[in-house]
């Protein structure tokens, strides 16, 4: 029967139609198993629907976020929304696989140096323009050079020219090796939006994705509807789509119950057994590589001493975290940001452990008896407050003596976080171990919440980008990891599951994207009401 679950998967992520699921059915010698009427009602019933308005609760919105890809926050609402509006070349499938978008294919040469991309044709703007070469090389091009403000920018600090060879190819060439640039042109940061575009323009979220727009409240709301013209046959299946931000995690739980909206993202995971029990609501959960962080600035006293970082590493019980705060959704993460979903994953590192008495003896060598020191912290997630005052009780026992300055969420990623030289903090993976370490943690880029500066980590980053040889590669990516963990200024106690709460008159295909939340942030094209 394993073929017939496989089949009628296909269905249900719309790859065939009901007429091909019968004729697959009857070829295998199944249909006579499984009554027809069966068959059909499933067939009929897996199959995606068009119309409706799909409203979501999401968290993570500010005021000054932006439908800019250069300047985005990169929290979930402002990438969800930029998602409705704009494609990049590439995109990130389920299974966590770089798949054609804009692009309808690509090649290497032979060192993985120059990157050809071939566009797809006959894709239009929300303006009516049609996409061209000269759209994709004035987009990547906003994100280049000395002046640029983008917080992506140190993604494609490798790109030495981007050409067009006609209107619907593009070269790159890159000043080393990348064996994963693909990916790269997937990152919510490259969209591709029309020639010409300026800072006012791009806030416009004229893009080619599969709805235009109709109003957006930074921080507060986006409303789109469906774009008739979308390049992907039958997609998207909402008529409109609503997306709310919603930080605080009992009101969007109520929102999902009272059927205000069909879905949220991250419910509070306190109470989640509770949801589960709501007639007409489904919960589904993914392992992810999401993980929160405690930042320390290393470029400020007292995180430029090595000492005190490890004392705060080993002040923390990570399984008291785990438990306390995810409510065991999770797993234990080993101070650097590469999980178990990633490719290269050093399972064999040892794992740090609470010792508020070793952590004392660190803080010695490091000329403190005891240590007062800052936290700030906000409920960027659900217990992000309460995570700091867990720490603050179990590094107390190791001789620190935290304060926690609460603060507002709105304004959190622009005031506090990458500002402040100890916060709360937390990551949405990236597909990649490249992506997720070149964007935390290179020396270049905008987002490097430590301020970690380390050469032999850069130099190190750089040849395993590029390297071909999969034990090669396999053992630097390894070496990268020991060295954030042994001397890094990252605090990462835990990975969090991605947990969705759902209306059951919302189809979910049973592949959910796990790098991002809410499906990679694609649910709203993946999705359809049943």
């Amino acid at each position: 029967m394993r073929k017939i679950e496989d089949l009628k998967l296909q269905l249900s992520e719309g790859r065939i139609g009901r007429r091909d699921f019968m004729k697959q059915a009857t070829a295998m010698g199944m249909a006579a198993a499984i009554p027809s009427l069966v068959l059909l009602e499933e067939a009929k019933a897996a199959a995606p629907n068009h119309g409706g308005t799909f409203r979501q609760a999401i968290k993570g919105g500010a005021t000054s976020d932006t439908l800019f890809g250069v300047l985005g926050g990169g929290d979930a609402h402002q990438v969800n929304s930029q998602r409705q509006l704009l494609n990049g070349l590439t995109e990130i499938s389920p299974t966590l696989e770089a798949e054609p978008e804009l692009a309808e294919s690509w090649e290497a040469n032979a060192d993985a140096t120059a990157w050809t991309f071939k566009l797809r044709k006959g894709v239009e703007f929300h303006n009516g323009k049609s996409l061209e070469a000269a759209d994709v090389i004035h987009s990547i091009n906003v994100h280049r050079g000395e002046d640029s403000r983008s917080t992506g920018k140190g993604l494609v600090s490798e790109v030495v020219d981007v050409k067009a060879d006609d209107k619907h190819t593009v070269t790159f060439e890159l000043a080393t090796a990348n064996a994963d640039f693909p990916f790269v042109m997937s990152d919510y940061h490259f969209p591709i939006g029309p020639e010409g575009f300026g800072d006012e323009e791009w806030a416009q979220g004229i893009g080619t994705g599969p709805y235009s727009l109709v109003n957006f409240e930074p921080g507060v709301r986006t409303e789109t509807k469906r774009n008739p013209n979308y390049f992907k046959e039958g997609k998207p299946y909402f008529d409109e789509v609503e997306t709310l931000n919603v930080q605080d995690g009992v009101a969007r739980t109520a929102a999902l119950e009272s059927g205000a909206v069909d879905y949220i993202d991250t419910p509070p995971l306190k109470t989640l057994h509770l949801l589960a029990k709501r007639e007409g609501i489904v919960i589904r959960e993914v392992p992810s590589n999401v993980h929160y962080t405690f930042p320390m600035r290393m470029d400020a006293a007292p995180y430029d001493n090595q000492d005190v970082r490890t004392a705060l590493k080993l002040a923390m019980d990570r399984e008291a975290i785990l438990k306390r705060i995810l409510g065991g959704h999770g797993y234990i993460g080993n101070d650097h940001p590469i999980g178990k979903g990633y490719k290269y994953h050093h399972a064999d590192l040892p794992q740090r452990t609470y010792d508020p008495e070793k952590a004392k003896w660190h803080l010695k060598q490091a000329g403190h008896d005891r240590l007062p020191i800052k936290i700030w912290a906000a409920d960027m997630y659900d217990g992000g407050v309460d995570a700091a005052v867990l720490f603050k009780e179990q590094s107390a026992k190791a001789g620190i003596d935290m304060e926690i300055l609460q603060v507002p969420t709105d304004g959190y990623w622009s005031e506090i976080w990458n500002v402040k030289p100890f916060c709360v903090s937390y990551w949405n993976a990236r597909p990649t171990e490249d992506l997720m370490l070149t964007i935390a943690f290179h020396s270049s880029s905008a987002w490097n919440e430590t301020n970690w500066k380390h050469e032999r980590f850069d130099s190190l980053l750089v040849q395993a980008r590029g390297e071909l040889d999969e034990a090669k590669r396999r053992g630097m990516y390894y070496e990268l990891q020991e060295i954030l963990h042994n001397e890094g200024g990252l605090l990462a106690p835990v990975f969090q599951n991605q947990v969705l709460g759902i209306s059951s008159k919302v189809h979910v295909p049973e592949k959910i994207a796990g790098h991002y939340g809410n499906d990679g942030n694609r649910n709203h094209e993946r999705w359809w009401f049943v």
